[in-house]
């Protein structure tokens, strides 16, 4: 849509007398008598549209506000319509129909936080949302009781008005909705006292939601037909919920699959062992081979998360850290020493470098 302001060449602050002049100008230059080209016929219509609407105060008001632009080719036909205006034929009007109350309501969106484990298999939720819902007194109707909407005495029900206006090249008569009732074609002299004549009033409501299995942060779930219901009980807009998975104390998550980290004592990891832990969906039992190294991981299939789509789980992969005991006593080296010495353990050497445990337990990760 061209800025009227820039069809007629004028700055926004102009005065009517400079956009009166500005349209003159324009019109000598583009009136199809003078320029008979189709390009000069359709900067001639943008021409006399933009005047019209900047020529009306109340219009130009509303113009720059950012709303309706009042006036118009809404009217017209063609180009024969403009043309006949021009020299007082009673021109627009034809064809324009009131609009309806009833509109569709807004999209609505709300947000929930789940818990990891909420997106193994998926959760139910009842949540409350706070929107336009359908006046119980009126049912959407807009009126009190035993009344009903009548029609305009202004319009006469078609919703808009003509409104002649005077230019260069004689009168030009053009439609803009009806001031009185607002372009609907009907006024409701008793309107519900409940929703004020909307159809609808604000309340809280609760929305079933099933959410599935595998949802991520940032995921928006569609609920069509769940949002705030229209004016005048016109249909209902979409309802949107945007899903965070909050930060688990132990678990992570990779794609589908859950990622942790198992301590073990430096006898577990020389002597190896058993043991059981607590996953998302219950225990998991999990065996260390003797002379486990820290940075190894130890993958369980199918303990991991049900993917969005489809219904294979991921894998629970447990990252393992050696935990090297700090205090011994006098008994405890005595025992490591000999250890040590029997053994005959190599002598430290370089190797490549790690960014410590959780770095090597990243590319560990990756790798399987």
């Amino acid at each position: 849509m061209a800025d009227h302001y820039e069809v007629l060449g004028v700055s926004r602050d102009a005065t009517q007398d400079e956009i009166k002049k500005a349209y003159r100008r324009l019109a000598r230059q583009l009136h199809p008598d003078v320029n008979p080209g189709d390009d000069a016929a359709e900067r001639f219509k943008l021409v006399t549209h933009a005047y019209d609407v900047l020529s009306d105060d109340e219009s130009r008001r509303r113009y720059d506000m950012g709303g309706g632009e009042d006036g118009g080719f809404g009217g017209f036909g063609g180009f024969g319509d403009i043309f006949e205006t021009f020299f007082g034929a009673s021109g627009g009007g034809r064809g324009a129909r009131p609009r309806s109350r009833r509109e569709r309501g807004q999209d609505a969106l709300v947000r929930i936080t789940l818990d990891l484990g909420d997106v193994v298999f998926g959760v139910h939720r009842d949540i409350e949302v706070d929107t336009a819902v359908l006046c119980e007194t009126c049912k959407g109707s807009c009126c009190q009781e035993g009344t009903a909407p009548v029609t305009c005495d202004v319009c006469g029900g078609s919703g808009h008005v003509q409104r002649q206006v005077r230019s260069l090249l004689g009168n030009v008569v053009t439609t803009q909705p009806c001031g009185t009732c607002e372009g609907y074609g009907t006024t409701i002299p008793y309107p519900c006292g409940t929703c004020a004549g909307q159809g609808r009033v604000r309340s809280r409501r609760a929305v079933s939601l099933d959410i599935p299995a595998g949802v991520e942060t940032g995921l928006r779930l569609q609920l069509p037909g769940s949002g705030e219901v229209g004016r005048a009980g016109g249909p209902n807009g979409d309802l949107y919920v945007e899903v965070t998975v909050a930060p688990h104390p132990v678990f992570s998550r990779e794609g589908d699959d859950l990622l942790a980290t198992l301590e073990v004592s430096m006898t577990d990891a020389i002597l190896g062992t058993t043991t059981t832990i607590d996953g998302l969906d219950g225990t998991v039992d999990l065996e260390l081979r003797a002379g486990v190294q820290s940075g190894d991981v130890l993958t369980i299939g199918g303990r991991g998360i049900t993917p969005l789509r489809g219904s294979q789980r991921g894998d629970l992969r447990v990252g393992v850290q050696v935990l090297t005991p700090t205090r011994l006593d006098s008994a405890q080296r005595k025992l490591i020493e000999d250890f040590a010495k029997k053994t005959k353990a190599p002598a430290p050497k370089l190797a490549q470098f790690q960014q410590g445990l959780f770095s090597k337990l990243r590319d560990r990760f990756r790798s399987h």
